[in-house]
């Protein structure tokens, strides 16, 4: 069985003691890739290092809504040399998160020009959605962002949410969240979207899955997460695992 963990930030401060062993565990576990997200100069300089190190990792880059203050024409232009580098397959996580303090509109414009800055170099995006399902959508819509595709990281919506999203040519990406007891509408989109447009991943070290919150998070536990929701679909997990590994393959423009 190979996995692909589609979101994870193991090039976090958190990883710092144990990211060879991290990445060992993930591995034994069927991880064969999973995309890494630089979200700040530290942690993009840690990814340079993964991209270099390991084949199965790839890279995505962008300005996180927390920290759209921080935008400007110089860090654009960090990002864009950055985003042209071998192995750096997407825009993100970039997006909306009306859960933080950042005033919206700031949000929205800082969000609307990486979206532009991602079709300028034909690459999907990764977007980071909290609070924010109205104005997020809107955006994506009038982008037209399903000529370069994109996904959304950490599903947390509903089922109506997601046919909206995946009518948009979003793909829908389902973490630990999933698992946890009070996740039924989470749930439910997960059972109901297509096998085409389905993905997983960790967020780690967040959004540790059931049995294991309270713990670290990492890309091994995409295993845990994919077989919920197969159990949950009454599928093998065999089957979601390849499906969502060529899903993850396809949005993101690999070969």
């Amino acid at each position: 069985m190979q996995i692909f963990d589609s979101h994870t930030h193991i090039n976090s401060a958190e990883f710092e003691n144990d990211r060879e062993d991290v990445i060992e565990r993930a591995k034994a576990l069927g991880v064969e890739a999973m995309l890494v997200i630089g979200y700040d100069e530290p942690s993009t300089i840690e990814l340079g290092k993964l991209l270099e190190n390991y084949q199965h990792i790839y890279g995505a880059v962008g300005c996180h809504p927390e920290d759209s203050k921080k935008y400007c024409l110089t860090l654009e232009k960090k990002m864009t040399d950055f985003l042209k580098k071998d192995k750096v397959v997407a825009v993100g996580e970039i997006g909306l998160d009306y859960h933080c303090g950042v005033d919206h509109d700031l949000q929205k414009e800082v969000f609307k020009k990486q979206i532009a800055l991602a079709q300028t170099l034909e690459m999907p995006i990764s977007v980071h959605n909290r609070d924010a399902f109205t104005d997020c959508y809107e955006i994506l819509k009038e982008a037209d962002v399903g000529h370069y595709g994109g996904i959304m990281h950490s599903f947390n919506g509903d089922w109506q949410w997601a046919q909206k999203f995946l009518d948009l040519g979003m793909e829908l990406s389902y973490s630990g969240v999933v698992t946890f007891n009070n996740a039924k509408e989470v749930q439910e989109a997960a059972i109901k979207t297509p096998l085409d447009h389905i993905l997983v991943e960790t967020d780690a070290p967040y959004l540790t899955p059931v049995p294991y919150r309270g713990q670290q998070n990492e890309p091994a536990m995409t295993r845990y997460t994919l077989e919920f929701i197969a159990e949950a679909r009454r599928v093998p997990a065999f089957e979601l695992a390849e499906a969502a590994y060529q899903n993850t393959k396809r949005v993101l423009h690999l070969k």
